[in-house]
């Protein structure tokens, strides 16, 4: 049997932590920056967490560790 491939685009989008929790970054701070505020675009460099109820399915998408 074949190794399992992980996605290419969520190896790229997403980090898993010490704590099982997936990490990603915000989006919309990619282009268009000079109409955003400087207080919006401060907010969106802060990382976030995917939802309880995606995280299985990125799982799926993900490198085992």
């Amino acid at each position: 049997m074949p190794k399992m491939k992980s996605h290419s685009g969520a190896g790229k989008r997403f980090r898993v932590t010490k704590n099982g929790k997936i990490k990603r970054a915000k989006m919309g701070k990619n282009h268009i920056l000079t109409k955003k505020e400087t207080k919006r675009k401060r907010g969106l460099r802060a990382g976030g967490y995917v939802d309880k109820s995606f995280e299985k399915t990125l799982g799926n998408m993900l490198p085992k560790q």
